[in-house]
C-alpha cells in the first residue's frame, strides 16, 4: 500500500503563499488520479484540486484561479502552489491517490481516491 507523505504547511499572512508537497513511497503513475483535500476545524472534509495523469487538472471554485496542483512522476511528487491567501483557506490539507480512473464529475468526491496521508497544516492570518 502506497504511503503518502504531505509537507510544506505553515503559518502565513493573508495574501502569501505555500507550495505543498506530497511525497508517494511508490510510483505515482500507477495513479490516474492525485488529489489534494482540505479540513477546517469542525467542518468535513472538501475537495481544492486533482490532476490526472494526462496533467489534467480541476479546481474547486473556491480556489480556482489561486492555487495549482501539478505532479512530478519522476519524482512520485504531486504539489499544491496556493497564492493569494486567504484566512478561509486555513484547514489541514491532504493528498489522496486513486488508482482507478474517476470520471470528470467524481474528481471531486473523496470516496474516490483510496489512501490518505497524516496532513499538512495551513494557517492564514489576517
Amino acid at each position: 500500500q502506497v504511503q503518502l507523505v504531505e509537507s510544506g504547511g505553515g503559518l502565513v499572512q493573508a495574501g502569501g503563499s505555500l507550495r505543498l508537497s506530497c511525497s508517494a513511497s511508490g510510483n505515482t503513475r500507477r495513479y490516474d488520479t492525485m488529489g489534494w483535500f482540505r479540513q477546517a476545524p469542525g467542518k468535513d472534509r472538501e475537495f481544492v484540486a486533482a490532476i490526472r495523469r494526462s496533467g489534467g487538472t480541476y479546481y474547486s471554485d473556491s480556489v480556482k484561479g489561486r492555487f495549482t496542483i501539478s505532479r512530478d512522476n519522476a519524482e512520485n511528487t504531486v504539489y499544491l502552489q496556493m497564492n493569494s491567501l486567504k484566512p478561509e483557506d486555513t484547514a489541514d490539507y491532504y493528498c489522496a491517490p486513486s488508482v482507478n480512473r474517476v470520471i470528470t464529475s467524481a474528481v471531486g468526491d473523496q470516496r474516490m481516491y483510496t489512501t490518505w496521508g497524516q496532513g499538512t497544516q495551513v494557517t492564514v492570518y489576517s
